[in-house]
């Protein structure tokens, strides 16, 4: 990778880049660095004129593939490492810096080139070992005896502004990083450990963008049911699933089919993941007293069309979110359920009346995400007896074929590359409002609910079935049941 001695820093002030033959210029090039450029490259360079966020995007690519291929994580801890109070900065900047920061430095860079949603940090009795969650499943990224856990913990709670002198108790803080032209948002939480503090940051990349519906793995009669869900003038949408299901981002596609010029949209979030054009967003603080209760009575009094509550975690919560529904306003939210008709046994434990859940509730996604099949690697096979036993246990006629994860260089070796969403979509209808309003159970919720294909694993044998993933993924994500 030749960048011929122009540093990042540099590079980026005065909007200048080599790249091979080529002379990137961004929109702001300066005189002087036009001048460096020249120098450093020793001979005549074909000049390319960029847009800001081009330059910005190919600027990164080129130091962050240089780092990539030089990236080994064999930093040496043989000297004092003095720790100091930086501003955000560009993590593709300052390789040169004291082994701790470098270290850190590389990892994150690491994690954020891969797609990681989290980076573990994890003290043990023989040193230090560092996780990533990609695709949701973690895998080792660091294992070493001779790595200082604690000095790593202490860098990564200078960069949240967090006291490195107190041990004892968790402590949460937040980092905002650059990587190249992307913004990386961290969140970091950590907890006092026998062998030291652990840490567990969550990453969110918000150069990223909104996923359209068309892209979250629903059926066209899905995609279709969300639009009318969508286009309600009031009551409440549920999107249920464990963490790291993807609920956030089918809130954020459903609040884009309900942005209309006319409607004002609030909401009320923890934390706010991505900007929303045309929408006021609120971020939640406990520390001070800002709940989600407290913020959603805020959002009533600012007279909102559509409000979306990040999670509903409380009974207050619950019971506002229904009164707000109640009273002329679409709601959109998150709970922790298994399955649809599960969110509906949830709201009564929280405390719910079953006439509110049934005036007010208008429907339930529930859903998870399958890692993605390695089209390059993927291997077929023939279904095993096992195998096809659950298509027709799920009323569903079994493949001629399925497919395994091989591994290869592209998917890192794991198999797969990437994650497709699976959906259950409920829409409250008079039927079933009925049985709410008479405190039916789950299971006589779901004899009423019709056909056993619309089910969570009834689909994600479906995908499985069209090589989009494989069949142990769909039992070790949704279980052998439905």
């Amino acid at each position: 990778m030749e960048r011929r001695g122009l540093g990042f820093g540099f590079a980026r002030d005065n909007q200048v880049a080599i790249e091979g033959e080529r002379l990137l210029m961004g929109p702001e090039a300066t005189l002087a660095g036009l001048r460096e450029a020249r120098r450093v490259a020793g001979g005549a360079l074909v000049p390319e004129p960029c847009d800001g966020a081009g330059f910005m995007q190919r600027l990164a690519a080129l130091f962050d593939a240089e780092q990539a291929e030089a990236e080994t994580v064999d930093v040496a801890f043989d000297i004092a490492d003095g720790e100091q109070r930086d501003a955000a900065r560009d993590i593709l900047e300052d390789p040169e810096d004291a082994p701790v920061i470098q270290l850190v430095n590389q990892l994150l860079r690491r994690a954020v080139r891969l797609g990681a949603s989290d980076l573990h940090i994890e003290p043990h009795e023989a040193g230090l070992r560092a996780r990533m969650r990609l695709d949701g499943t973690l895998q080792t990224a660091l294992d070493r005896r001779d790595v200082p856990g604690r000095r790593v913990v202490s860098r990564l709670k200078v960069m949240a502004g967090l006291d490195i002198a107190e041990t004892r108790l968790p402590q949460d803080g937040r980092i905002a990083l650059r990587l190249g032209g992307r913004a990386i948002d961290v969140r970091m939480s950590s907890l006092p450990g026998h062998y030291g503090e652990r840490v567990v940051l969550r990453l969110l990349d918000r150069s990223e963008g909104l996923v359209p519906l068309d892209a979250l793995g629903l059926g066209a009669d899905q995609a279709e049911l969300l639009q009318r869900l969508a286009a309600q003038p009031n009551g409440i949408i549920l999107a249920t699933g464990p963490t790291g299901s993807g609920k956030t981002t089918t809130l954020y596609s459903l609040l884009q089919l309900a942005d209309r010029g006319e409607r004002n949209i609030v909401t009320v979030e923890d934390p706010v993941e991505y900007d929303l054009p045309g929408v006021s967003q609120s971020q939640v603080n406990a520390e001070i007293g800002m709940t989600f209760a407290i913020g959603l009575r805020a959002v009533l009094r600012q007279d909102p069309d559509v409000i979306l509550v990040g999670e509903i975690r409380d009974t207050e919560t619950a019971t506002v979110a229904a009164e707000a529904a109640l009273t002329g306003h679409l709601v959109f939210s998150s709970l922790h359920a298994n399955s649809a008709l599960a969110t509906i046994v949830r709201l009564r434990e929280l405390g719910v009346d079953n006439y509110l859940i049934s005036a007010t509730l208008r429907g339930v996604i529930a859903q998870r995400l399958l890692r993605r099949l390695c089209t390059g690697c993927r291997v077929p096979q023939p279904p095993q007896e096992a195998e096809t036993t659950l298509y027709r246990d799920a009323g569903l006629a079994p493949p001629e074929q399925l497919h395994a994860a091989a591994g290869c260089a592209a998917c890192e070796g794991t198999g797969y590359s990437g994650r497709v969403g699976v959906f259950e979509i409920v829409a409250v209808d008079d039927a079933l409002r009925a049985e709410i309003d008479a405190g039916a159970s789950e299971q006589r919720m779901r004899e009423l609910g019709g056909a056993p294909e619309a089910g969570l694993f009834a689909r994600g044998l479906g995908r499985a079935a069209r090589g989009e993933t494989t069949l142990a993924e769909v039992t070790r994500v949704l279980g052998d049941t439905q």
